[in-house]
């Protein structure tokens, strides 16, 4: 199974893309889409992600795509944009056929590090041990979208395990 992990965000969204055969996890792609906000506008930002993470689906044919949910916070507009590239997110995927879930923070955190309330670094130490990578991906944006990813794998393993004893 292959899997597209997005962590949305309106300066930078990062993605990556993960192969797995129920045991083992490979990491295919990972990275940030980087937005200047003074160079375009919120609709042109949007449309920047949905182009990127167009291309990846071509290039990376997955099997499905996750996302993180909204963080709901006291700033009201910040979530509101959330919400925007979250939306253009799973159009670009409904669009390519994908099937979308989504997954909300403490879920991906309790995936990856077995704690729920982990900070980002925490995060990204346990995706660079699970994925056996050499190096941290290049932003916690693209380790959060690969703990995005596992949780999804772990998720649907879950899933299939149960279906499978009954």
């Amino acid at each position: 199974m292959r899997v597209l992990g997005v962590d949305c965000g309106g300066e930078a969204t990062g993605y990556g893309v993960i192969e797995s055969d129920g045991r083992c996890h490979h990491a295919l792609a990972s990275g940030t889409i980087r937005l200047a906000r003074s160079r375009s506008s919120f609709a042109q930002r949007l449309h920047q992600i949905h182009t990127r993470l167009t291309e990846l689906i071509l290039e990376h044919q997955p099997d499905c795509a996750a996302i993180e949910d909204v963080f709901y916070s006291q700033n009201v507009r910040s979530a509101l944009k959330l919400s925007h590239v979250r939306g253009v997110a799973m159009q670009a995927a409904a669009a390519c056929a994908l099937p979308v879930a989504e997954y909300s923070p403490l879920a991906v955190k309790s995936a990856v590090t077995g704690y729920g309330r982990a900070d980002k670094s925490q995060v990204q130490h346990m995706v660079r041990v699970l994925l056996q990578l050499e190096q941290a991906p290049d932003s916690l944006d693209a380790s959060d979208a690969l703990a995005v990813a596992i949780c999804h794998l772990h998720t649907v393993g879950v899933a299939a395990a149960g279906a499978a004893g009954r």
